[in-house]
């Protein structure tokens, strides 16, 4: 009976121990791509580190349950517990400058380590329950801070906004993931004595490390889906009114929506109005987000550009204050329907288009 299942285990064993290590060297190659990308504007550290922690993690998977290295298990708890708090100080980078000195920020987040190491001394049984609420803490924090959608990312470019919010859900959806299979591991133990412990651990937590480094790296950049507008929208106000023309009239002087890099709170500070009150308005009055208002103006001005110019697609599509072909072609579906070129050939012969946001 041994010499017959020996070689499957073996079998098993030879395809599993690679695993690890290759999703380690993607990530890794993930890190470098996004330290290169982001080498001209300032990096989102926290979002690097949770690149190079989920390395870290992956390899120590692979050592303890690839190669039998018990010794790691001592380390990986405590790892683990400085995920979360990382994805959620890279997200509030992008959401708000908090007020705390760094030194307050770095000892509140290094709690759930701090205490994760103390539970290894004293009680070792309650590591998994801790492991699940700092998860699913953080995860929660996380959907807080993302409550309204892609303009709670003040910070991040209008560009990049859309795509990294998107992210961010995706990464407290991790979040919550990795808990649920902490539970699941707990209850396998506790009934069937461990016997699925192994495929779901090494899967489960596998896809979770590239689930959150793909997402770091994502919002790291950094259409609104509908339900990112208030489910109850509020008659317009006169406020609303005036805030928006003099948003308005700071676009169409200044052209501000062509720096690639504008984002919610440097809009505010130019238009002298706070973030939250441009954001609130535009959503109530126009049914939209600011990154939509502002990629409006975008594509309005490619429409001219593209009727009354010889530029090339790629050339407008700078020119106009976008930096990926994907974001600028998704963007020009949503408010002309149809492509760029399409849109070309229909009014190069018009004169001037009319579009505007």
């Amino acid at each position: 009976m041994m010499a017959i299942h020996s070689p499957l285990r073996s079998c098993q064993a030879m395809l599993f121990i690679p695993l690890p290590f290759v999703v380690a060297l993607l990530l890794l190659i993930l890190f470098v791509t996004v330290l290169r990308r982001d080498g001209e504007v300032q990096p989102n550290q926290p979002f690097l580190a949770l690149i190079l922690l989920a390395v870290l993690q992956s390899v120590l998977s692979g050592l303890r349950w690839g190669y039998g290295v018990q010794a790691v298990g001592v380390i990986m708890p405590v790892t683990a517990a400085m995920v979360p708090p990382l994805a959620y100080s890279g997200v509030s980078r992008l959401v708000r400058t908090s007020r705390r000195p760094l030194p307050t920020r770095i000892a509140l987040h290094a709690v759930p380590a701090a205490v994760i190491l103390l539970l290894m001394a004293f009680r070792r049984d309650a590591i998994d329950l801790a492991l699940v609420l700092v998860f699913v803490s953080y995860a929660l924090a996380i959907l807080l801070l993302m409550r309204p959608g892609a303009d709670a990312l003040r910070l991040a470019p209008f560009e990049g906004a859309v795509p990294a919010y998107r992210a961010i859900i995706f990464a407290a959806v991790a979040l919550c993931l990795s808990a649920s299979v902490d539970i699941f591991v707990f209850l396998d133990f506790t009934w069937a004595h461990g016997e699925h412990a192994l495929t779901l651990i090494s899967v489960s937590n596998l896809a979770v490390l590239v689930i959150l480094g793909i997402a770091a790296a994502a919002a790291s950049r950094s259409r609104a889906p509908a339900e990112t507008v208030e489910a109850v929208l509020k008659s317009e106000t006169t406020e609303d009114k005036e805030t928006i023309a003099t948003v308005d009239a700071l676009m169409e002087a200044k052209r501000l929506y062509r720096d690639a890099n504008l984002n919610l709170d440097r809009l505010a500070r130019k238009a002298g109005i706070p973030a939250r009150q441009i954001s609130a308005a535009i959503n109530r009055a126009m049914d939209k987000n600011v990154s939509q208002y502002v990629n409006d103006y975008r594509i309005g001005e490619a429409c001219r550009l593209l009727a009354a110019s010889q530029k090339s697609v790629t050339e407008v599509m700078f020119e106009v204050g976008f930096q990926t072909k994907s974001n600028f072609n998704r963007e020009f579906r949503r408010v002309t329907d149809m492509t760029p070129l399409a849109w070309r050939e229909r009014k190069g012969g018009s004169g001037v288009s009319s579009a505007s946001p």
